[in-house]
């Protein structure tokens, strides 16, 4: 049985939890402002002064360019593909560091983020997914469901998997401690790069508004246009039941996580781009990971799903494989 399967009870029970004819307004919780306040940070460049002699700098654009792909494979290749759907494995020391990176993103503890992924999987474009863009439009589905009340909580018995390990419990509950690493790293490497200086802190704080906090923004959004563009720009493959698509520059945005409909299709697959046309940048990452040993059983598409159009479809497919090779 699968693992949504063995939660569908859970499922229904976190959907009572929030009165459907209050959704789709956007509502702030105190927790929920830092989000806007991270897109304000970077505008500290303007203030005359704070960020030494040579003001934003080559090596500060460059920094956000790179934490901004970087994290975006913290974000689909651990938060998505691994701790939301298990389709590769790894030791439980390296596990630790895969959440620990996932969560610089600022994007909350690994717990929260895989337990309600899941529940959008089990209930996608109906009343009880936490962000539907079909029945609660674009501002809910991109930023309005976790900035207000309504999935603060991680509902650990949707994510049993998991939760048994004590380190995740604690990287969750102090979900700000690793992108608080990460900033507090960001300052001192600008400082030395910018100021020749590791306590140049003047030269420090550009890099810190802009090679973490304005990535930080850009990855945001980009990883939200999942959740909400995905569901109404592009096209669709298979016969999933929902309304996800696929989208080439959303792909390219979210290092091929614009593969939507796909994924929908057959989550338990590490690659989303089913075809070699299909650029996964992501893909190609975790099999690089495989490659050193760091991780492994990276699940590929079967050819019965990828040569398909529905469920029915394949079970008939593979049947037919089946029979060949008996035979």
């Amino acid at each position: 049985m699968s693992i949504f399967a063995q939660n569908f009870q859970v499922y229904s029970i976190m959907a009572e939890t929030v009165k459907i004819e209050n959704r789709g307004k956007v509502k702030i919780t105190p927790s929920g402002s830092i989000f806007f306040i991270i897109h304000l940070l970077p505008l500290l460049v303007f203030v005359p002064g704070l960020t030494g002699p040579a003001g934003v700098t080559v090596f500060d654009w460059g920094m956000c360019i790179f934490l901004y792909f970087l994290r975006m494979y913290f974000v689909t290749g651990i938060y998505h593909r691994y701790f939301s759907h298990r389709t590769y494995k790894t030791s439980r020391w390296f596990q630790f560091v895969l959440a620990f990176c996932a969560q610089t993103t600022i994007q909350k503890g690994v717990l929260w983020w895989a337990a309600h992924h899941r529940i959008h999987h089990k209930t996608s474009d109906t009343p009880a997914d936490p962000h539907s863009m079909k029945l609660y439009g674009f501002w809910y589905s991109h930023i309005g469901w976790f900035l207000g009340p309504d999935y603060n909580e991680t509902h650990f018995d949707g994510i049993k998997d998991y939760a048994k390990f004590p380190e995740l419990i604690w990287l969750n509950k102090w979900h700000w401690v690793p992108p608080l690493a990460l900033g507090v790293f960001m300052l001192f490497l600008g400082a030395k790069v910018n100021g020749g200086d590791w306590f140049a802190f003047s030269s420090g704080w550009s890099t810190l508004l802009i090679g973490f906090f304005l990535s930080t923004a850009f990855l945001f959004h980009g990883t939200y246009t999942i959740n909400s563009l995905t569901h109404y720009f592009g096209k669709a493959r298979y016969e999933t039941g929902d309304e996800s698509k696929n989208n080439l520059i959303l792909a390219l945005i979210t290092m091929g996580e614009g593969w939507h409909n796909n994924h929908h299709y057959y989550p338990a697959s590490t690659r989303q781009g089913f075809f070699w046309w299909e650029i996964d940048p992501t893909f190609y990452i975790t099999k690089m990971l495989a490659f050193v040993g760091l991780v492994w059983d990276v699940q590929e598409v079967p050819h019965h799903i990828k040569h398909s159009k529905n469920i029915k479809e394949a079970m008939e497919l593979r049947r037919i494989a089946i029979e060949k090779k008996a035979a």
